[in-house]
Order: C-alpha cells, then sequence, then structure tokens
C-alpha cells in the first residue's frame, strides 16, 4: 500500500529505517542508560520507556520521511529533550548516521498563529504516522487538544516537595477517609 508521500505502510525496507530499527540512542558503556535515564526523568516504567523510544524513532522517521514538518506527542518530545543533551551522540552520530541529515527542534514562538500551525502540524503528523505505522498508541499520541492544550500544563515536581497521587488513588483515600468520618459522626450520636 503507498501514501501520499510514497512510503509504504511497513518501512521495514527503507534503509532510514533499518538504521533506526538497530539504533540505540547514547554511548553503549553508560552506568546509566539513555533509556534508564528517561524512565527515572519521567516516572515511567521500563516497559513504557521502551515504548517511547519506539515511538521517538518512528517520529524521527516520519521527520525525515513525511514531507512536511511533523510535531511531536509530548512523551515523544520528553525522549527528543534528552536525546538532545546527548549532544555528541546526536550531532555526530545519529543526524548524519541514522537520518542522514540534520533534525533540529523548533519549539513554538508562541501567539495564535504558532497554535493554529501547531494544532495542523499535529494532525498531519498523525495522519501520516496512520498512513506509515497504522493507529498511533493514544496513550503515548493523545488527541491534538490533550497535546497541545494540556500536556503544556504539566510542571516537573520533585517527590521530596510533594506528595504524588494519581488522581484515582486521591479520590479512593477521599472516599475512605469520608466514609470513617460518617462513621465516627455515627458512633457518636450512638
Amino acid at each position: 500500500m503507498s501514501t501520499a508521500s510514497g512510503l509504504s505502510r511497513t518501512p521495514a525496507d527503507h534503509p532510514v529505517w533499518i538504521a533506526l530499527s538497530h539504533y540505540i540512542i547514547g554511548p553503549d558503556d553508560a552506568a546509566l542508560p539513555f533509556a534508564a535515564r528517561l524512565a527515572r526523568e519521567n516516572g515511567w516504567s521500563a516497559a513504557k520507556t521502551a515504548r517511547v523510544i519506539e515511538e521517538y524513532k518512528r517520529f524521527c522517521f516520519l521527520a525525515v520521511t513525511a514531507g512536511h514538518e511533523v510535531t511531536p506527542s509530548d512523551a515523544v518530545d520528553q525522549a527528543w529533550h534528552l536525546h538532545l543533551t546527548y549532544t555528541r551522540d546526536y550531532w555526530e552520530r545519529f543526524c548524519p548516521e541514522i537520518l542522514g541529515r540534520p533534525l533540529h527542534h523548533g519549539p513554538t514562538a508562541g501567539g495564535g498563529a504558532e497554535k493554529q500551525r501547531y494544532f495542523e502540524q499535529y494532525a498531519e503528523t498523525l495522519k501520516s504516522y496512520e498512513q506509515v505505522f497504522g493507529l498511533p498508541p493514544a496513550d503515548i499520541w493523545p488527541n491534538a487538544a490533550r497535546r497541545l492544550i494540556q500536556d503544556p500544563k504539566a510542571r516537573r515536581v520533585h517527590p521530596r516537595d510533594a506528595f504524588i497521587l494519581p488522581r484515582t488513588t486521591f479520590w479512593a483515600l477521599l472516599a475512605i477517609a469520608a466514609a470513617l468520618l460518617t462513621v465516627l459522626i455515627a458512633l457518636r450520636g450512638a
């Protein structure tokens, strides 16, 4: 099956995809490998981190083959940001040897026009992704509203400074506290 960009739905025979498939980010001898660092910095499991790295590779493939600018999901952007800090690996090995060209990160300049541009780019990215790889995993590639309105509100929080509870845990604890309070009030009245 051919796409608008001329890529087959399975890029397995494309030289960039072949190179990406075998590429491991960072130095081989690192005591803290890229994947472990990415997991630690984002609070992800090893399994989720592996999936995000795979999606980052897919994003990079689209960046050099789709024929239009692409916008990463937030999780993929986290992998890209960290990869950029491995400057020698990124600029001296990854871009020239794996991608065959530079891949610059261009954050938004802000404003309404930029917001519209990124919404359109993200929609095109998802469309190209689907043409080449099939449906993107929603937990890594959310819809545009979540990616461009909700995800940018995220903040780094250090566990020593705050309790970090998933909302479901918070609501469960609140329900238990309310039930206990109800029981205490009932016992006092008895």
